[in-house]
């Protein structure tokens, strides 16, 4: 029997991923995208033709009850990726991002009740441990609301919990820790470093000393795929880490090995985040993802920075190279 999967903020970087591979394994796809005049569906439009001709693809607002429970029935699983989640627009428009993230959260999960049982995979994300106070980070790490965007994040997520505590939600928590790969916009490092440097640009940088625990997007994936379909992750928050960290400088410097060019770091202030909000480390635990769920990352930094540098190549007119999108 056909498995249908509905996928809400399908318009992004991990869930146009999502959709596709999902696609490819045979489910009946519907895929959400947050309603707008220009009937834009985001990086859906980035998938190939005979993927997308077979998604489903519905515009609508999560933050309406009454749509979300119509957008949930008939789905025998909810992949909840869809968040307001640029940490810069938190501190502009906190009240925004607070309600769209924790009322969306809240409208799939009770939609999913409604619908008889359907599972829900919800979307939690390593900024709501705020900068580690142990590494490697577990699931036990302390939550730490460091930026709006991050209390939203975990007021979210203990919506979920408290949804499974009480009123039985078959439903697991992923918490990927720094996803990367094609598509992604330049609201992340790795895209803004690969932009510049195959413009031939000079770097424009933050802090160049924070770390991060960088996971390919295809694994990512796996990961959620994963946590849908195993009981043993129902009620379970399993984070998506690869236990391997890198500084930015770092970064920067393997994507100019990647790249082949070299080019000169011009500004080390211009990209800071806001006052109090920069995570300075970031490196996750695998062992439960292992345990759980079978999972384990599989393209090596090394690797997936060369694909993507690959495809941004191929796709360097998406952007504005040196611009930064907050």
């Amino acid at each position: 029997m056909q498995r249908r999967s509905l996928v809400t903020g399908a318009g992004g970087f991990i869930g146009s991923h999502l959709v596709e591979a999902l696609v490819r394994r045979g489910d009946a796809v519907r895929a959400l995208v947050r309603y707008n005049a220009r009937a834009d569906r985001g990086a859906l439009e980035q998938l190939p033709a005979e993927v997308l001709a077979q998604v489903e693809v519905v515009a609508g607002d999560l933050t309406d009850p009454f749509f979300t429970r119509g957008l949930v029935r008939g789905c025998d699983v909810a992949f909840h990726l869809a968040s307001l989640i640029a940490i810069p627009y938190s501190y502009q428009c906190a009240s925004q991002v607070f309600t769209n993230n924790l009322l969306s959260t809240l409208h799939v999960a009770q939609a999913c009740l409604d619908a008889g049982g359907a599972r829900m995979v919800h979307t939690s994300t390593s900024e709501v441990y705020g900068t580690a106070q142990f590494v490697p980070i577990t699931e036990a790490h302390p939550l730490v609301g460091q930026s709006p965007y991050a209390a939203s994040k975990i007021a979210a997520d203990q919506c979920v919990e408290s949804f499974v505590r009480s009123f039985g939600l078959r439903a697991a928590t992923v918490r990927p820790f720094n996803t990367y790969g094609p598509r992604q916009s330049t609201r992340a490092v790795l895209p803004t470093i690969l932009t510049q440097v195959l413009a031939g640009q000079g770097l424009h940088l933050g802090k160049l000393s924070p770390t991060r625990d960088l996971v390919n997007v295809d694994d990512t994936v796996r990961g959620f795929m994963l946590a849908a379909e195993r009981d043993e992750a129902l009620g379970q928050t399993v984070q998506l880490a690869t236990g391997r960290e890198i500084s930015v400088g770092d970064l920067a410097a393997l994507c100019m090995r990647v790249v082949g060019v070299t080019v000169p770091i011009v500004s080390a202030e211009e990209r800071l985040r806001p006052a109090a909000s920069e995570v300075e480390r970031l490196l996750g635990d695998p062992a439960r993802a292992a345990a759980v769920l079978g999972w384990r990352a599989e393209v090596s930094l090394e690797e997936g920075v060369a694909r993507m540098a690959a495809w941004m190549r191929d796709n360097l007119g998406r952007y504005r190279p040196g611009e930064y999108q907050r």
